[in-house]
């Protein structure tokens, strides 16, 4: 659930560069003692509530190559559906999950992971019930504005008939570059890609 900060002015954009990763995931390139572990490396504090899984990826440009220095962050709702947020009021949500992960991606592989639980349904502005969705930003080199996508299940289809965001896509065959495939039994796969026959679906946030 996101923050109203409407009263910040918006900084100005510029690449991420290199410097993301000191600034954002220090441990992670070997700059030991600002943090004692990277914030958002874990997203379990204690035994949670629903279905633990875990979330695996890569973020692909348009010549097919994983992306080695992106920054991928998730926003979720927890197992009931409910943000670990000071502005959810239909309840209290699970003391012992964050909702929110930052993963960078592997130098070698480009490959990111969260291990995190599986979101209940959140109600749309209109009340309408949402699919189960995970929330994605992604930043890199070359990136000037973060990227926002969603990451629904492929094995949720009656919800995601439903939702109110996936069927506003005009394109209906695009609508699977939305969708996590399963990858065992707790597992997931959402590869993101930027551009190309398959480009993911982002949204203007």
């Amino acid at each position: 659930m996101a923050q109203k900060l409407d009263y910040l002015k918006e900084t100005p954009s510029q690449t991420a560069g290199p410097y993301v990763h000191i600034g954002c995931t220090s441990n992670f390139i070997g700059v030991q003692g600002v943090y004692d572990r990277d914030l958002g490396s874990e997203m379990k504090t204690g035994p949670v509530k629903g279905q633990e899984i875990t979330i695996t990826g890569r973020v692909i440009d348009g010549t097919g190559t994983a992306l080695r220095d992106v920054l991928v962050e998730i926003w979720q709702a927890d197992a009931g559906g409910l943000h670990n947020s000071p502005q959810e009021t239909r309840g209290k949500a699970d003391a012992n999950f964050t909702g929110w992960g930052r993963c960078p991606g592997h130098p070698e592989t480009g490959e990111f992971r969260f291990d995190t639980v599986k979101p209940g349904r959140v109600p749309f502005g209109d009340g309408r019930m949402q699919a189960p969705h995970v929330t994605f930003w992604i930043v890199a080199r070359g990136i000037n504005i973060g990227l926002h996508t969603r990451m629904y299940f492929a094995d949720e289809d009656a919800a995601n008939a439903d939702d109110p965001i996936l069927s506003r896509i005009e394109h209906r065959n695009r609508v699977a570059t939305l969708l996590a495939s399963r990858d065992g039994d707790a597992a997931y796969r959402f590869d993101i890609v930027l551009q190309g026959e398959d480009e993911t679906v982002f949204f203007d946030m």
